[in-house]
Parts: structure tokens; sequence; C-alpha cells
């Protein structure tokens, strides 16, 4: 039984598509970021950083959504949401991971938080941000376009609900990542699946839904 402290819409997505995908006894504790209840003595005795998300794993909690996901994959093998160590595919799988949680998801913050650390630059912050996050979806499209259905060909796994989740967040953007056709239908393709309509059906999630 797994416990995941989560927030609506926020990058706990990751991990909580991936409990689905797996279909792993789970419970979701909800935390309320609006209220700062990330920021309280008990939840930042688990984690640390005050963020989401936080998964209890025998007992232990840990954090960092990429590595949540990828450790869930590897804890289930049976359902084989990542490629085998020693695989022809698992190179690809782990530079994937770490292109999305390096060079994708950092821009984000840097998108919707762009006073945090120099409040007079922040415009410039801003459209840096998102010169970068179109920068990456045309790439992904590209990849897609000629290697896909999925970001590893015709095996889905647990590196297609990371892009989505980001695809999510750029719903509001000037070019959401379905702007890019090959992504568009990307796009279509995951939210058909039963995962995605059960997650925003408990986390209460409409928009994009």
């Amino acid at each position: 039984m797994y416990t995941l402290y989560y927030s609506p819409g926020s990058a706990s997505m990751l991990v909580h598509l991936a409990l689905l995908e797996i279909g792993a006894p789970h419970v979701l504790e909800h935390v309320d970021l609006d209220a700062g209840q990330q920021r309280s003595a008990a939840y930042l005795a688990l984690n640390p950083k005050g963020v989401v998300p936080t998964l209890i794993v025998d007992g232990v909690p840990h954090g960092e959504a990429a590595a949540l996901a990828m450790l869930l994959a590897e804890r289930h093998p049976d359902t084989a949401l990542a490629p085998s160590p020693g695989s022809a595919q698992r190179a690809d799988y782990l530079q994937w991971m770490l292109y999305l949680a390096n060079s994708l998801q950092p821009r984000f913050r840097a998108w919707f938080y762009p006073g945090d650390h120099l409040p007079s630059a922040a415009d410039h912050i801003k459209e840096a941000a998102r010169i970068g996050i179109e920068a990456c979806w045309t790439r992904i499209n590209t990849h897609l376009a000629t290697h896909g259905p999925y970001l590893l060909g015709d095996n889905f796994g647990v590196v297609d609900l990371y892009a989505l989740m980001l695809m999510r967040w750029s719903r509001n953007m000037p070019r959401p990542a379905t702007s890019w056709p090959h992504l568009a239908e990307f796009a279509t393709r995951l939210k058909a699946r039963p995962s995605w309509k059960q997650l925003c059906d408990s986390e209460g999630l409409t928009e994009w839904a």
C-alpha cells in the first residue's frame, strides 16, 4: 500500500497516474497548497522541501516526481511502464525522463513564478521560459513524427505520462503543446486511457480533462 501526498494538477499528477496504471493499492492525502499546508511542521517532517509529491514507500517518505515514477515502474516490472535494465530501449527511456526533468519541467517554474529570484527581470525570465518550452515541444513533436506514436515508439510507458502532465501545464500558454500536430495526437491518445479519467475524477480536474 502506497500513500501519495498530492495537490490537484501539480507534479504529483505523474505519480498518481503511474499508481493508477500499475493498479497498485494506494491512499491519497490532499495537501492544500493555497492554505500553506506544505509548510506545516507535520508535512515538512515528510518532505523538507515543502513540495508535492511525497510518496510513502514501505513506511518511508520519498520525493521528486520523476524519481518516484521511475521507482514505481521499477517496483512493478510486470506492468512494463519502463524498459528493463539492459534492454535496447533503456538508454532512450533514461534520456527522455531526464530531458523532461532537466530541460522542460524547470522552465515551467520560471514561467509560472518568474519573479521568484529576480523580480526586476520577471518579464525577461518569463519570455525566456516560453521560448525554451516551445523549443522543447518542437523537439518532442519532431521525434514523435518519426519515432511515435509514443516517446519510445510502440511502447507506452511512464515517460509518456510525464510528458502528458507537462503538456497540461502548457494549456493556457500562448502556444500550448497541442499546437504541434503530433503532440496533439499524442495527448488525445493518452487522455483516452482509463487512468486519465480516473485521475481527473479523483482530483476534481475539469480543465483540459
